[in-house]
C-alpha cells in the first residue's frame, strides 16, 4: 500500500517542480510584449550636431 501512496505524491511533486520551472523560463518571454507596448517610458539622448570634422581628421591622419 505504501508504494501506491508514494507514487502519486512523487508525481504531484514532480508536476509542481515542472510548473515552477516552466514559469521561470516563460516569464521573460511573456514580459516582452508588455514592455514593448509602452513606448512612453523611453528616454532618448539628444542627437549630437554633426560638425564635419571626421573627414578632415581622416585625411590628416593618412598624410602623417
Amino acid at each position: 500500500m505504501n508504494r501506491f501512496v508514494q507514487m502519486p505524491t512523487s508525481l504531484v511533486s514532480l508536476l509542481i517542480r515542472a510548473a515552477v520551472f516552466s514559469l521561470l523560463l516563460a516569464a521573460p518571454v511573456l514580459a516582452v510584449p508588455n514592455a514593448s507596448n509602452d513606448q512612453a517610458n523611453i528616454i532618448e539622448a539628444p542627437t549630437a550636431q554633426k560638425t564635419g570634422m571626421g573627414l578632415v581628421l581622416l585625411f590628416s591622419l593618412q598624410r602623417a
